[in-house]
């Protein structure tokens, strides 16, 4: 029904969309920048086509009076951008939704839903200003106006974002963010569209990151002083990140010719010293295999973050899935220790990709940090994130004449020496080898090699993290999950108000944390929700905690959870018996 007036209150999910190469992205870093300066908090995340042009995009931006930083379907307001925009988002659109824009994109299907509409001519107001390119800044200043931003606080963001363009490309995307900012206060005294959503300047101070950012930042908390990686999506966004910072923090940044030379370059700068880390997605990771396989033997530190996405093959290569936990957890022939750490939240992204260098360090075994492109590529507002002062602490010693690279040990830990500190020949080799470090096939010491490796799994399990537990400690019903889906599930329990059901996040995966098999076993209903088809998170529970999970809530269509879809699957098994 256009032109029929409508409040927004509290809580306001925008979604952009449109073809690739139609400037969404810069519309979407424009306003939530601004957003969160203006003191709302806010959630943004993508879902896209892996194509240059032409399909289907669309960004979500998620306005709030509270910190909500999970995924919601509804549509509060849509700003199509081509006539294919409508249809690409049909199913998460409401009578309550709002469409803006070109009269032409905001066609709906005959029987289908239909949202308010308010057309706006941006395609023709951006000509007049100087192309149709100019119509994703109107929007971005429209949005921005429509949440009363004011426009001494628009116009020279706008010009700064476009600081190294030319003159004339600043001075009309500022024109057209004015433009935007006139049409949402005519919105907005006609009473046609108000917002209602509480903020607070304080909150303009806090930090807007997403998950490539927290875990290049860990990596920097850690000591990273090298970061090798061949580019693939959705991990190269901490490539790039480490890349922009390699002059200030003095790392290595490496684009290596393949997988296979990426991996080798990040175990070769530990040896050598360095504090080192490839990041990769699945079918990279699987042309790592040997590599990791070598870390294994050679007792050599690594630390590998994995941003999964759907395979088999290349599969879905811009979509998300928790799909590489097996991959990860059994990567490498040969048995050797590993740890796998898998963040549900950016701060903690921060702090455990910082662990993991200290992991990799004092055990030398291979560390994963496993994320997934919804992870990877969400944004969201945070205080300021806490990191430790100093220097990270390094294991390596000063070798002697005696140093034995291999000595065995009661915790399996030998002690790491690296070439040219100290007098002692540090050797290693992919064979099986003695204390020393040469090839040998003596079968006694085979055994005793390898018994020695596995020794520093106990001590590893010893100091595994703790799950989180969100709730009442006095649960009958507990759901569990790893990564991403912290925030979502949170929320849908919240929604749910059951005061019986609770909420247990694992960060670490592998080894599990002792505490796991207590929490399991005072449930009496489990309740597992992954991005997978094969429930693999759940499996590992039943093989290594001797839990079976009886209720399995997967998805892998290449989407991300949502809160209403979470809220909706849940409450059928919670309520649904058994």
């Amino acid at each position: 029904m256009e032109g029929s007036s409508i409040a927004f209150k509290d809580d306001v999910s925008i979604v952009l969309c449109g073809e690739a190469g139609l400037g969404i992205q810069t519309v979407e870093q424009i306003l939530m920048r601004l957003l969160k300066r203006a003191g709302y908090h806010i959630f943004g995340t993508k879902e896209y086509m892996s194509r240059i042009r032409g399909g289907s995009n669309s960004t979500a931006i998620r306005v709030s009076s509270e910190r909500r930083p999970a995924l919601v379907d509804r549509i509060d307001l849509l700003i199509p951008f081509d006539p294919g925009a409508v249809d690409h988002v049909r199913k998460r659109l409401s009578p309550e939704t709002v469409m803006i824009g070109d009269r032409e994109n905001l066609a709906v299907d005959e029987g289908a839903v239909t949202p308010r509409t308010v057309a706006i001519p941006l395609s023709e107001l951006a000509a007049e200003i100087g192309g149709a390119v100019y119509s994703n800044i109107i929007a971005a200043g429209l949005v921005a106006g429509l949440f009363d931003i004011a426009e001494d606080e628009v116009l020279p963001f706008v010009e700064a974002f476009f600081s190294q363009s030319n003159e004339t490309v600043r001075k009309r995307n500022t024109q057209a963010a004015a433009k935007g900012l006139e049409l949402a206060g005519e919105l907005r005294t006609s009473g046609r569209i108000a917002v209602e959503v509480a903020r607070d300047s304080r909150h303009g101070k806090d930090i807007l990151l997403n998950g490539a950012e927290a875990v290049g930042i860990g990596a920097l908390a850690g000591g990273c002083d090298f970061i090798a990686a061949y580019p693939m999506s959705p991990a190269t966004g901490v490539l790039t990140f480490l890349s922009q910072q390699a002059e200030t923090f003095g790392i290595v940044a490496e684009q290596a010719e393949d997988e296979i030379g990426a991996v080798n370059m990040t175990l070769g700068a530990w040896y050598a010293g360095g504090r080192a880390m490839v990041t990769t997605s699945g079918g990279g990771f699987a042309l790592m295999e040997e590599g990791i396989s070598l870390a294994g033997i050679i007792e050599n530190p690594a630390v590998i973050h994995l941003a999964q996405r759907p395979g088999p093959a290349t599969g879905l290569p811009t979509r998300t899935e928790q799909g590489d936990l097996n991959l990860v957890l059994y990567a490498g022939h040969g048995e050797f220790p590993r740890i796998i750490l898998a963040p549900g939240r950016l701060e903690e992204a921060v702090e455990l990709t910082r662990r993991a260098f200290d992991l990799a360090d004092r055990f030398q075994v291979p560390v994963f940090v496993l994320t997934d492109q919804y992870f990877i590529d969400s944004y969201y507002t945070l205080p300021d994130i806490e990191i430790p002062r100093g220097n990270p602490v390094t294991h390596v010693v000063e070798t002697g004449a005696e140093y034995a690279r291999y000595r065995i040990t009661d915790t399996g830990i030998s002690p790491r020496g690296i070439p040219g500190y100290g007098s002692g020949l540090v050797a290693m080799d992919s064979d099986e080898h003695d204390e020393a470090g040469h090839i040998t096939e003596d079968l006694h010491v085979r055994v005793a090699m390898m018994e020695k490796r596995l020794r520093k799994l106990r001590k590893i399990e010893n100091e595994a993290l703790p799950p989180t537990l969100v709730g009442r400690e006095d649960y009958t019903t507990l759901v569990l999950g790893w990564g991403s889906t912290y925030h979502v599930i949170a929320e849908a329990l919240s929604i749910l108000g059951r005061e019986d059901v609770s909420f247990l996040h694992f960060s670490q995966v592998y080894p599990l944390p002792a505490e796991t098999k207590d929490y399991l076993k005072q449930a009496g209903r489990i309740i597992v929700v992954e991005g997978n088809a094969t429930a693999q998170f759940a499996r590992l529970l039943t093989l290594k905690a001797c839990c079976p999970v009886p209720h399995n809530i997967l998805k892998y269509n290449g989407m991300q959870f949502s809160v209403e879809e979470l809220v909706e699957r849940l409450g059928a098994v919670i309520d649904g018996g058994e």
